[in-house]
């Protein structure tokens, strides 16, 4: 018998829906059924935000820099940046990162030159703010983001994941469906959501070589 030589499997909301409930021996019977699911897996998806990096959000992005303006807004989609560098004729130089209270301790923020550090403000609006003020216009940032997962919207749509998170994503959808509507099932479907999404995070990960450089310590002794 042959294969079927497709690759593309994929669940709509709908079908993720149908299969949640479906783990909490349930169906879909009214049009609310429907609506307090979909509102629980936007949910699910703002707790992913906060429980690490999902690969698949990472952007690039580019902006443009004016001289004696240190302070730019980013899109309310940006949760968060990863790596900064400032370009400068086709240079990259890296941006070192500070924190609020380092960035406050900084006793002269108007001081201008080729910025080495930026402070990144996250707010409902974030900011990105550098340091020193930048002295050109010629330069840039660019920089990689993590970028909010869209949103599930209509049943008819396809999720803003890949493939590997659909069994943690039903998994999880389920258990959130069955502190409503199925609480004898809570317990269950919390371990089978976390060794799901465990799976799926760990999977999701960069690979890299490992390089290990001993640190060798002298002692002088008096």
């Amino acid at each position: 018998m042959a294969t079927s030589g497709s690759r593309d499997f994929d669940l709509d909301v709908a079908e993720i829906i149908e299969e949640a409930y479906e783990r909490c021996g349930l169906e879909v019977r009214t049009g609310y059924d429907a609506r307090t699911a979909r509102r629980s897996l936007n949910l699910m998806f703002a707790d992913w935000a906060n429980r690490g990096l999902n690969l698949w959000t990472v952007q690039q992005g580019t902006q443009a820099l004016t001289a004696g303006t240190a302070t730019y807004t980013f899109d309310t989609a940006y949760t968060d940046l990863l790596e900064v560098v400032l370009r400068r004729s086709s240079v990259d130089y890296q941006l070192d990162r500070m924190s609020r209270g380092e960035y406050l301790y900084l006793p002269n923020k108007s001081q201008t030159g080729r910025p080495s550090q930026y402070y990144y403000n996250r707010q409902t609006t974030p900011e990105v703010t550098l340091w020193p003020t930048p002295d050109s216009s010629a330069d840039s940032i660019v920089y990689y983001y993590v970028q909010r997962i869209e949103d599930a919207d209509a049943l008819v749509n396809t999720t803003d994941a890949p493939f590997r998170f659909l069994p943690c994503m039903v998994a999880g959808l389920a258990y959130y469906l069955a502190m409503k509507k199925a609480p004898e099932r809570v317990q269950l479907l919390k371990v089978v959501y976390e060794e799901e999404f465990q799976r799926a995070a760990d999977e999701d990960e960069d690979r890299v070589a490992l390089k290990l450089q001993p640190s060798i310590q002298y002692l002088r002794v008096n």
